[in-house]
C-alpha cells in the first residue's frame, strides 16, 4: 500500500481505518504533497479543478471522508476523528515530506485544527471559506439546523445513489453541524488559529448560500479578523466573487495562487 518515493503512476484504493474504509486517490506525484480536505458533505471530486491547475508538479492526494462519496459508514463521525484520518492517510501513503493542506468549508476547520496540532509537520495550509472564529450557534440556530435537517430526511436516500448526499442519517448530519458550532466559537477558535506557526492563507467567498440568511455568512467571516491582527503567518490570499458553495468551481485558481503562494513563502522562511 506504500509507494516509494519514485511513483509515478497515479493510486486509487481504500485505506481502512479503524471500522471503516476511506476511498483515496494519491497522483503520485514527485513535487510537493498537497492533501485536500472536502466540505461537510462533498466528496473528493470537487477538487478537480483546483488539481488540475495547479496540474503535476505536485503530489495530489483527495479522498472520501467516513459514510461520503465511496468511502464506507462508520460508528464513529466525531470532528476529532476526521481530524485523526488526515494522519493515518498521509501514513498509509507513504508521505514524508511535510504537506500543505488545502481545506473547504468544514474542511478548512480540520486543517485548520491539523495545522495547529502539527507544527512541525505541515508546510502550511489553505483554508477555503472556513474556520471562521464567530459565536453563531445559539439554541435558536441549534433548533433551525435540526429543524432544515428534519426536512431533508425525506429526500436524502432518494439523493444518496447519486452522491450528492452522504450515507449519514439527517440526525447525524445535523448532530455534525452542531458540532460545529460549538467548535466555531471564538473561544474554541481562535486558540486554534493563534497556535499556528506555519504560513496560512485564506480564500474567501462572497455573499450567501444554502441555509443562510441576510448578511449572515458576511458577519462570520468579518469574525477573523481579529485573529489576522495577532497571528503573523495568517493572510487572506483572496476575497472571491463566487459564494461558499460555487467557490471551488468558480475560483479555482484563486485557490491554486493561494497554494503556490504557501510553496514560496514556505520555501524562503
Amino acid at each position: 500500500m506504500i509507494p516509494s518515493t519514485s511513483t509515478t503512476a497515479p493510486w486509487t484504493g481504500m485505506v481502512t481505518i479503524d471500522d471503516t474504509e476511506l476511498a483515496v486517490t494519491d497522483t503520485c506525484g514527485t513535487g510537493t504533497t498537497v492533501i485536500y480536505l472536502n466540505g461537510q458533505f462533498a466528496t473528493q471530486g470537487y477538487w478537480r479543478r483546483v488539481i488540475a491547475d495547479l496540474g503535476p508538479g505536485y503530489r495530489h492526494i483527495t479522498f472520501d471522508e467516513r459514510a461520503r462519496g465511496k468511502s464506507e459508514k462508520s460508528a464513529d463521525y466525531a470532528f476529532d476523528t476526521c481530524v485523526r484520518d488526515i494522519d493515518a492517510i498521509l501514513a498509509a501513503r507513504g508521505v514524508t515530506e511535510k504537506p500543505i493542506v488545502v481545506g473547504w468549508s468544514y474542511g478548512a476547520y480540520l486543517g485548520a485544527h491539523w495545522t495547529s496540532r502539527n507544527p512541525a509537520g505541515a508546510l502550511g495550509a489553505v483554508l477555503v471559506d472556513g474556520a471562521f472564529p464567530y459565536d453563531w450557534l445559539d439554541e435558536a440556530m441549534e433548533l433551525r439546523i435540526r429543524t432544515l435537517f428534519k426536512r431533508l430526511s425525506w429526500v436524502l436516500p432518494l439523493a444518496r445513489p447519486t452522491g450528492l448526499a452522504p450515507r449519514l442519517t439527517a440526525q447525524q448530519q445535523a448532530d455534525s453541524n452542531i458540532e460545529l458550532g460549538k467548535l466555531s466559537s471564538v473561544s474554541a477558535l481562535s486558540p486554534v488559529l493563534n497556535a499556528i506557526t506555519v504560513p496560512v492563507r485564506y480564500v474567501v467567498a462572497s455573499g450567501t448560500s444554502f441555509g443562510s440568511r441576510g448578511d449572515e455568512q458576511e458577519k462570520i467571516r468579518a469574525g477573523l479578523d481579529a485573529v489576522l491582527d495577532s497571528n503573523p503567518n495568517i493572510r487572506v490570499s483572496a476575497k472571491v466573487a463566487s459564494n461558499h458553495g460555487a467557490i471551488l468551481r468558480k475560483d479555482f485558481r484563486a485557490i491554486a495562487d493561494a497554494v503556490r503562494e504557501i510553496e514560496t513563502t514556505a520555501s524562503t522562511r
